[in-house]
Parts: structure tokens; sequence; C-alpha cells
């Protein structure tokens, strides 16, 4: 026990009791998690997100990691000499660019946490979306829009993709096994190629193909803030589009709460925006009365 904990016997028991009943809602079913941001880099926030979620497949959940890697990819392309440009928020991704894409991705960031998974107990996997047929992509199309002269343009991302196909046979057999998927972002084309995916639409069409209860965004905010800078709780869809168009959601909260709608539409039954930075933010989301952030969900039929 840490020199400040107070806690007892009889509280532990309290804690667990009151989260079992939210262990059964979930048990049984599929947990998609976009693993980013900050919490990455932190060695504590590490250690306590891959404690969630093997605790998560031993309460009998099936969790699914997705993770990202955009600060990693960029020094290690600065490493590499290699110049870096965004349009439109995106990466322009070149052929070279698109080498160390997957290498970052797919190989040590991907095996970094598999190892921590690995390290509490639990038997992760590490995958990307060439393993197995899981995901297809297409080249994606961006459209971006001049500052001075509101002229709309379509610009070239090189390999940068879309999900264009997800086969869900391969986490079907993981979800009955005891391994817990930890998936890069990064497919391969029809054509031949390589392509980076953004890791939020990524996540979203993971999820969607395996029906998630539920998709958790870890980011680097607490969630949908209203234009008090209060945390709302709980959106539907109607509400979440009603606050875009009003400007209380803004700036990069746009793009993360249409990808939260686009994975609703691809069959998720709710997603989740949450604070990556707060310790075993994903069992505080899932196992407590309170959760940890904004559930965005399906407007009442």
């Amino acid at each position: 026990m840490a020199p400040n904990d107070t806690s007892t016997p009889a509280t532990e028991a309290a804690i667990l009791a009151d989260a079992l009943p939210y262990m059964q809602r979930y048990a049984g079913k599929t947990v998609v998690v976009k693993y980013g941001g900050h919490a990455m880099g932190d060695a504590a926030l590490g250690k306590a997100f891959a404690q969630d979620i093997a605790l998560l497949k031993q309460s009998g959940v099936n969790p699914v990691v997705v993770h990202g890697g955009g600060p990693q990819i960029g020094a290690m392309l600065d490493r590499m000499g290699i110049k870096s440009t965004f349009e439109g928020g995106l990466r322009v991704t070149d052929e070279k660019t698109v080498e160390i894409v997957e290498m970052v991705l797919a190989g040590s960031i991907n095996k970094e946490i598999v190892a921590l998974i690995n390290a509490q107990g639990a038997w992760a996997i590490g995958l990307c979306g060439k393993d197995g047929n899981l995901v297809f992509a297409e080249k994606a199309q961006k459209t971006v829009k001049d500052p001075d002269s509101n002229i709309e343009r379509i610009v070239d991302l090189g390999f940068v993709g879309e999900p264009a196909k997800v086969d869900r046979t391969l986490l079907d057999q993981l979800a009955t096994s005891r391994m817990i998927p930890v998936i890069a972002p990064v497919a391969p084309g029809r054509d031949g190629h390589t392509y980076n995916i953004n890791a939020d639409t990524f996540s979203g069409a993971i999820a969607g193909a395996v029906a998630a209860q539920r998709l958790l965004f870890l980011t680097d905010v607490p969630g949908v803030l209203d234009k008090n800078g209060a945390l709302i709780k709980e959106l539907t869809v109607s509400q979440a589009r009603d606050l875009i168009a009003d400007g209380t959601i803004s700036g990069g909260m746009i793009p993360k709460v249409e990808t939260c709608i686009a994975a609703l539409t691809r069959g998720v039954k709710g997603v989740v925006i949450l604070n990556g930075k707060t310790p075993h933010a994903v069992l505080l989301e899932l196992f407590t009365e309170h959760g940890a952030g904004t559930l965005i969900a399906h407007d009442p039929v």
C-alpha cells in the first residue's frame, strides 16, 4: 500500500461491488480503444493504460487497441532528413515517407504497446491492416479551402488512405482467444501500395466492422466542452451536429466528433471522447457510474 493510500479491505470491496454491474454490462462485448496523444509518451500513463486493457480482458471484455504515432513519425523523419508537409491536417506521404510510417507504426510503436500489455500478464499481439487481410485501403481524396481566395482545391496526399474494406475474420478468431489485438493504422491498397491511414478513422472502421459496444478515443482533452468550458457528459448525434453548427464544437474537435458520428453510422453502439492523460481513464469510463468523458450515442428512435 502506498504511504498516502487510505484504502482498506472494506473500501476496496465496495469499489469492486460498485464496478461489478458495469463489468457484467460489458462482459462478452467488444470495446475498441484508440490510444494516442501525450499518454503514449508518459511511462506511468502507459503502464496504467496497459493495466486497464489487461483487466478488461480478464473481466471477460474483448478489447481491441488501435494506436497512432504522429509525433514519433515526425521525429523519425527529422532524424532521416526527410522533409514532411501537411495539407488539411494530414501528412503528405510520398514513397520514402510511407516506408518510415510503416516502420514506426507497425514496428517500434506497435511492439512497445504490445510489450506494455504483456508485462501486465496479458497476451497482446501486434497487427496492422496487412495482417490477415484485415483492412484494405483506397487513396484518400482531400479538398482544402484557400484561406485568402476561399477557393477549394483537391490536394494529392500521396500514400494517405481511407479504409475501403474491413474483414473481421481475424478479429473474430482473436476475440475467442486470450489474445488482445494491437493494431497499427497501415494497410495495403488494391493497387499494391501501402497506405498511411488516420488512426481515428482507422479505429472507427474497425469498431464499426465488429459492431463494438464502445469506441473510446483517448485524447489530450477531457471531452466535448460547452461554451463555459464545462464537460458535456452525453450527446446524441443530432445534439452534436447542433453544437458544431453553433460553434460550441470547433477547431480540432470537429473532425473528432465527425469521426465519432461516422463510427455510429457504421454500427458502433456508443463512442466516447476522454482524456488519456487521466490515469486509468479506460476503467473510469467503463466501470464507474460517472464515466470519464463525453459519450456520443444514437438519437432515440
